[in-house]
């Protein structure tokens, strides 16, 4: 049993004046496993005022300087990503495949932040003038439940090689992997205040934050519904923003496709992270004439996805994060079946022999038009919706019919043909025959599934503002 009683704010941990006591569950046990103490808006305020009191000198701080803590915070990092693996997989239920990639990742984001600082130009001559790319200033970073180091790491990362100070507020539902993730940011060794890390909940420490004046930028990673709170609550004073909200991304398989390795991957990507990514491909698109040949061989292949324990190597799908996502999921089950879609693969209810955790079966339905709300709406769990199409065409204006647009996946044996469908595609990132990720490429949404764009050097100028110096040739 674990207890987090302490908030970390201007390079220490402190005691929190919130006392709200938040009991912290494992998923694939539904046992509780520890409890954190809430931070609340006082703990909000005193956040604020340490990264403000940090900007001023770290502003000013060097490229090179700056080069010097990425490569520190990735050092820290990683030298936990043992504890930071068995966290995950305890509190969050990742699959132990997924966990150990995510605790890998988090800290190589900071040598690719490092990457990227490294080649940029902060200064430049365009026209007659000169350019020069300055901090924002103290940056809010909320992160999700789903992906809660890779996302605290991947943010802060670009925010230390900007040069702004940040207040972190991740998922109060993680706190255990926040902790560990904190104490490796602590070892790293940054001049205090830079870095500010509390857990509370999101209609207290998220709201106050939001809406506080000395916060200049918010980077945001959740839902759509929060997102546009958030927005709101930054329109006062106009602050920068980036919001990665949600997903309901395509997979296409084209006709010429070699469907003996399209399909399996297509529900690799379907159910990564157990169907809890916003990357997802949710939905399936492939040919109508041979829609029954691929629904069988998909059957297959799903009834055969291990359901279980997540640190058992064999597992794919681990549990739902916590009872009330398993109770959402379970919901848009049943609400496609009432929409007259066919279940080929699980359905409601947990798997057999699985009478305690949040498990779902990996659920696969035909019959599905694009308006039904399976197709529609984002259930963020093992849900797979497959459509047919008639023609290329029609199988891109179903890709595009959504208010979302984050991912999608082109399955094809011609590179210029699949290369000529991604371009055609309202997406932020286009994988083509597989489940690609570029560290260095710009990742973010079109439409509902948000603005702006993290990684690279887009992800990096996210954190800077742009001022044009220009001088009297008189």
């Amino acid at each position: 049993m674990r207890t987090i009683d302490h908030i970390y704010i201007e390079g220490a941990f402190v005691e929190p004046h919130g006392n709200e006591r938040l009991e912290l569950f494992n998923p694939s046990t539904e046992k509780t496993i520890g409890y954190v103490v809430l931070a609340d808006e006082e703990d909000a305020l005193r956040a604020v005022a340490a990264a403000k009191k940090a900007l001023p000198a770290f502003s000013q701080t060097t490229k090179a300087e700056r080069i010097a803590m990425l490569k520190r915070l990735h050092a820290a990092v990683l030298a936990k990503k043992d504890a930071l693996r068995d966290a995950t997989i305890e509190e969050y239920g990742g699959p132990v495949s997924r966990s150990t990639w995510v605790s890998q990742f988090a800290a190589q984001t900071f040598l690719d932040a490092a990457t990227v600082l490294e080649g940029y130009e902060f200064e430049r001559t365009v026209g007659t003038s000169t350019v020069v790319m300055e901090p924002v200033g103290v940056s809010l970073l909320i992160t999700p439940w789903n992906s809660n180091a890779g996302s605290i790491c991947s943010k802060l990362a670009m925010a230390i090689a900007a040069g702004c100070t940040t207040v972190i507020k991740p998922s109060e539902l993680s706190a255990i992997q926040t902790q560990i993730v904190t104490e490796a940011l602590h070892e790293a060794g940054l001049p205090p205040g830079v870095i500010n890390v509390l857990s509370g909940r999101g209609e207290v420490v998220g709201a106050a934050l939001s809406s506080h004046p000395d916060v200049s930028r918010i980077s945001f990673t959740g839902s759509g519904n929060t997102g546009k709170l958030i927005a709101r609550a930054a329109l006062e004073t106009m602050k920068r923003l980036t919001l990665g909200l949600g997903g309901k991304s395509p997979s296409l398989i084209l006709d010429d496709a070699d469907f003996a390795v399209a399909v399996p991957a297509a529900i690799a990507a379907a159910f990564q992270n157990s169907g809890q990514a916003c990357i997802a491909g949710s939905r399936l698109l492939v040919p109508q004439a041979r829609l029954a040949e691929i629904s069988l061989q998909v059957k297959t292949i799903a009834e055969k996805l291990k359901v279980g324990d997540p640190a058992d190597p064999a597992t794919v799908i681990g549990p739902m994060a916590n009872r009330a996502h398993f109770d959402r999921v379970q919901s848009y089950i049943h609400r496609g079946m009432e929409e007259g879609a066919t279940v080929v693969a699980g359905g409601l209810g947990r798997p057999e022999g699985l009478e305690q955790g949040f498990f779902v079966r990996p659920t696969v339905f035909t019959g599905v038009s694009n308006t039904m709300a399976i197709a529609q709406e984002e259930i963020f769990g093992p849900v797979l919706s497959i459509i047919g199409y008639e023609s290329e065409d029609d199988a891109i204006a179903i890709a595009n019919d959504s208010v979302f647009g984050l991912h999608a996946y082109v399955f094809s044996s011609n590179p210029t043909r699949a290369q000529a469908v991604a371009r055609r595609l309202q997406a932020g990132r286009v994988a083509i025959n597989g489940m690609q990720h570029d560290p260095l490429a710009p990742f973010g949404g079109y439409k509902q599934s948000g603005t702006g764009r993290e990684f690279g050097p887009l992800g990096l100028e996210s954190f800077l503002e742009a001022k044009a110096i220009m001088t009297s040739n008189t």
